[in-house]
């Protein structure tokens, strides 16, 4: 089974600072890294560290041709990775003492997609396959009917998060993650509880409290715990849960086993600076004693 994911690639910019700066405040950072980034990326490479086979549908800029190799070498396909004029997308992140985040964020190639290729690629997905997207590229609604009409499980991880685009993609789900305040700001827009949604599964993450899993079919909800760790970077850790939940799901492990081989992943990323570089690897996860 493979793991198609229309996703951004991003170069992210990480400044270690005191505090999140507040408006109109000048901040000297203490440090700067650069890395692979992206909520697309990230999901591929924790996927690939779990054992899944992933193949990346998205496209970077002429500056973006050492972020195609990073994805290649923790064992991402990148066959589909379209190259544009223009730049890659990165992002501008800040990390303060307590691990909390503020992030900016350009789009750049990430938003120029070429359709047409993504439908030349999803040919070559099987009944089975999983297509999972974000909300950082164009294309989601597309990619999820066509994926849909070929028998694919089709996945949504609603970050960022905009209303609009849910609610756009919901027809075409068969799993949507997203974490609690947007499972309120989504309950809020669409005017109904995420219990009566019309998506089979749906995951809320929350935080170090773990995740809970809705199976809307029964309207019973299950709870995971997350395990109990020391936070120094949370980038990136709800994409290693999502990219590990789907590894899980690919190989045939039901729901429960999934989300807590997800909630381990996402505990180790944690206690990590950094976003795609750090991501833990299967035998990782596995070994973890918390």
């Amino acid at each position: 089974m493979t793991i198609w994911n229309l996703g951004s690639i991003n170069a992210d910019h990480v400044y270690s600072v005191p505090h999140i700066p507040t408006p109109g405040e000048t901040l000297a950072a203490t440090a700067l890294s650069r890395g692979l980034g992206g909520k697309g990326a990230n999901m591929s490479v924790a996927a690939a560290r779990a054992g899944a086979r992933v193949a990346h549908l998205g496209a970077v800029g002429a500056d973006g041709g050492w972020m195609v190799e990073r994805l290649r070498d923790h064992g991402v396909d990148c066959t589909h990775v379209q190259r544009r004029d223009g730049p890659s997308g990165h992002a501008i992140i800040a990390v303060d003492a307590q691990a909390e985040n503020a992030i900016t964020l350009w789009p750049g190639a990430n938003r120029d997609i070429d359709l047409d290729a993504v439908r030349q690629a999803l040919d070559r997905a099987v009944s089975g396959d999983l297509l999972v997207t974000q909300n950082e590229t164009n294309g989601q609604v597309e990619a999820a009917a066509l994926a849909r009409a070929r028998g694919l499980t089709v996945a949504y991880a609603a970050a960022p998060f905009e209303a609009g685009a849910v609610r756009a993609v919901l027809p075409h789900l068969d799993l949507l993650v997203l974490n609690e305040v947007e499972a309120r700001q989504l309950s809020e827009a669409l005017g109904t509880s995420v219990e009566d949604l019309p998506v089979p599964h749906v995951v809320v993450t929350l935080g170090a409290q773990g995740c809970d899993w809705i199976d809307t079919a029964s309207g019973t909800r299950h709870h995971v715990d997350a395990p109990r760790v020391a936070a120094v970077d949370t980038t990136g850790a709800g994409d290693t849960f999502t990219g590990y939940l789907l590894a899980g799901l690919s190989e045939g492990l039901q729901m429960p086993e999934a989300l807590t081989l997800a909630s381990r992943a996402g505990a180790l990323k944690v206690g990590r600076h950094g976003a795609a570089d750090a991501i833990p690897s299967r035998e990782e996860v596995e070994r973890a004693v918390f």
